[in-house]
């Protein structure tokens, strides 16, 4: 089962920033938790990151649901410089409620200079039947939750001028 989740938000800022933050700068300052999702805390072997096909191990602290440390491989499948990315996430260490692996989508639309629409769409890929129904709550509730904290990090560094970690 397929269960996709999308949200959007306007920046004020530079089409190449919109589209290069969320993947160049640091995932810890991203994805920093949330209930039952863990931070994450580093990235190792990346030296090739944000070329298409390019892979990263993600770490994670401890929370409810992992122990913490190597958590799963993200790995870049599509780039269109300045439209959209496409990113798969699997391999995971720890049971993740049945899912087998999730694909976030970035695409950047510019409506007018420094006016830029985002569009933040996750695919979440679940296999075991009798879990489609808290697979489904999951993404539709708290991911949704999740994707606007996400949102609005990236939102910081976007206009804090945050240094990319890769090129």
């Amino acid at each position: 089962m397929k269960t996709k989740v999308k949200t959007t938000a306007i920046y004020y800022s530079k089409l190449e920033r919109v589209f290069k933050t969320p993947i160049l700068c640091d995932l810890s300052k991203i994805h920093t938790g949330l209930g039952i999702m863990p931070k994450v805390t580093h990235c190792t072997n990346d030296n090739k990151w944000g070329q298409v096909g390019s892979t990263k191990k993600v770490y994670v602290s401890k929370s409810l649901t992992q122990e913490g440390g190597f958590s799963s491989i993200d790995k870049v499948v599509e780039r269109i410089e300045n439209q959209y990315w496409k990113i798969e996430v699997s391999e995971f260490q720890s049971w993740m409620l049945g899912f087998s692996k999730f694909v976030g989508e970035w695409k950047t639309t510019e409506l007018e200079k420094d006016l830029i629409l985002v569009e933040y769409t996750y695919t979440m890929y679940s296999e075991i039947i009798f879990l489609y129904p808290l697979n489904w709550l999951f993404a539709k509730i708290f991911r949704k939750k999740y994707m606007t904290q996400v949102l609005e990090n990236i939102r910081q560094l976007v206009y804090s001028l945050e240094p990319y970690m890769y090129k």
